[in-house]
């Protein structure tokens, strides 16, 4: 039997900062390799991806995990109370960098994957794409993998991804959907000049904090059946002026939107655009324009509850002993692009600690964790 534990610390080991691979992925490709997977590199654009299929390919019925080895930068390293790559174990607590998330998730469903397909095989096929491009701008990772899939006739028919996805208690939440992401970096550009006559400058100031301000005010939505509410963030305002007695030429702000199922990116991009074109003809800040570089990380999506969602929880429920709430919170996840190509949910373990100094994984959480999804592959091909 594999023991998740120590390929979790192993994996915690490799100092796999996005983009560097850190010997994560070769790890994990010599030991699915010996466990008889095939395994294949998709590597593109500078990252390291793995693709490993046990199994048939073909008219079966193909059960997939996806996940990632990449991992956030430390920070300060003298900050950490122990070497944040060490994998050191305390009063039943595992340290280090990706420990939550989520070398612990890859190391439980690789761990949960192996023992099944060796110990009972079956009808069938069990794939894990792994990627080390979730953290970055995740151009090259995950979604290499389904353009490899595509060109050479692979598929999943459903997909577990494994981050980290209960706030306090292992099994009170799987992921069903994540709210869309929107980025957008507004620039307001006017005239530079002497703040003692405003009349010979056009100041960028007044006409952006107006735009802003009904950006920010305004509702969005009341959220939807399976969603709350959308929300927008102003996250900088910088005019790049050191001077006191200076009008700046331009200011910039940047925002970002989370939103639900009731709206597409594109859809709030134009709203923002009609909004800053009704500032430029206001009187007083008229002769200010603005322009934008926007990015829309990914749209919102919904796996509705059914068959596979049902599956899941009550493996969480059996395992655990509660029944895990289907839930739409949260970030961005690759589950984003996995949506296109199959049924997918996330369901992993609690994730108060990732991207935080000292991050650590509850030891027992990886151990009932490897249960869970091994109780999950059971179910599937039951």
């Amino acid at each position: 039997m594999i023991d998740p534990v120590e390929l979790t610390a192993n994996l915690v080991k490799c100092p796999s900062v996005t983009p560097a691979e850190g010997g994560a992925i070769k790890l994990l490709d010599t030991l699915l390799s010996a466990h008889g997977f095939t395994t294949t590199r998709v590597d593109r654009g500078g990252i390291a991806n793995l693709y490993a299929r046990w199994g048939t390919q073909g008219n079966t019925r193909t059960f997939g995990f996806n996940g990632h080895t990449d991992v956030v930068p430390v920070g300060n390293e003298a900050d950490w109370a122990d070497p944040p790559f060490s994998a050191i174990i305390h009063d039943g607590r595992m340290y280090g960098r990706g420990s939550t998330d989520m070398k612990s998730g890859v190391a439980a469903f690789a761990a949960a994957a192996i023992d099944f397909v060796t110990e009972s095989p079956p009808d069938g096929a069990v794939v894990l794409a792994i990627t080390g491009d979730e953290e970055g701008d995740a151009e090259h990772g995950t979604t290499a993998i389904l353009d490899w899939m595509a060109e050479n006739s692979e598929r999943m028919d459903v997909c577990l991804v494994g981050e980290p996805t209960c706030p306090n208690h292992m099994g009170e939440m799987i992921k069903i959907g994540r709210r869309g992401s929107l980025s957008c970096q507004i620039t307001a550009t006017g005239v530079q000049g002497h703040s003692a006559y405003p009349h010979r400058a056009r100041n960028p100031l007044p006409a952006l904090i107006k735009l802003l301000d009904t950006l920010a005010t305004t509702t969005l939505d009341e959220g939807t059946d399976h969603f709350d509410p959308s929300t927008l963030a102003i996250t900088t305002v910088d005019t790049g002026n050191p001077a006191g007695n200076v009008i700046p030429a331009s200011a910039r702000a940047n925002i970002n939107i989370r939103f639900n199922d009731a709206h597409k990116g594109e859809g709030l991009l134009a709203w923002i655009r009609e909004e800053a074109e009704k500032v430029e003809k206001v009187e007083g800040v008229t002769g200010v324009t603005f322009s934008f570089k926007t990015k829309i990380s990914g749209e919102s999506f919904l796996t509705p509850p059914g068959d596979f969602s049902t599956l899941v929880t009550q493996a969480v429920a059996a395992e655990t002993g509660r029944m895990p709430e289907l839930s739409t919170s949260g970030g961005t996840s690759d589950a984003r692009f996995i949506k296109d190509h199959c049924a997918v949910v996330e369901c992993g373990l609690v994730g108060q600690s990732m991207h935080a100094v000292d991050e650590n994984v509850e030891v027992a959480q990886i151990v009932q964790l490897k249960a869970i999804y091994r109780r999950i592959l059971e179910s599937y091909f039951a």
